[in-house]
């Protein structure tokens, strides 16, 4: 593992711990060139995915940009990193088991939606507002609505 620091290719694994969720390992490893700490996670990946974004151009699947849109709808919310961690996890799962090596992003932000729907309203409508692209308050209004609606079934 090259060092994030430095670039030096020799680093030493110091700890190696499963995540909370058991989803991966968490290392904790220590640049041999200049010292320095730093933590990797790794993952199980079944097969290499393809994003079909709109307008056909394709990208490789990047669990990465899930968690930044997440992370960022939850900002201020009181969701640990670890409830988000496993709605990501949850996500990437779905996508694997879909057995497809290319996935519309379209389904991929309904599975995130839904994800946010049961984990916190409030984030599942900040997404929602960039997802859906809402350009009006009365957008936010009618969405919002709909939520309430849910939550009282």
């Amino acid at each position: 593992m090259r060092c994030p620091f430095c670039a030096h290719d020799d680093t030493q694994v110091k700890d190696s711990r499963p995540t909370e969720d058991s989803t991966a390992i968490r290392r904790r490893r220590q640049c041999e060139g200049c010292g320095a700490r730093f933590t990797t996670f790794e993952r199980v990946q079944l097969r290499e995915i393809a994003v079909v974004k709109s307008g056909d151009q394709r990208e490789p699947f990047d669990r990465a940009k899930i968690e930044q849109s997440v992370t960022l709808a939850c900002r201020k919310r009181g969701v640990s990193q670890e409830r988000i961690d496993q709605l990501v996890s949850g996500v990437q799962r779905q996508i694997e088991t879909l057995g497809d090596s290319e996935v519309p992003a379209k389904v991929i932000g309904e599975m995130v939606m839904e994800g946010l729907r049961r984990l916190d309203s409030v984030a599942y409508i900040r997404f929602a507002s960039v997802y859906r692209d809402f350009t009006e308050a009365k957008d936010f209004e009618e969405f919002a609505s709909t939520v309430r609606d849910v939550s009282r079934a």
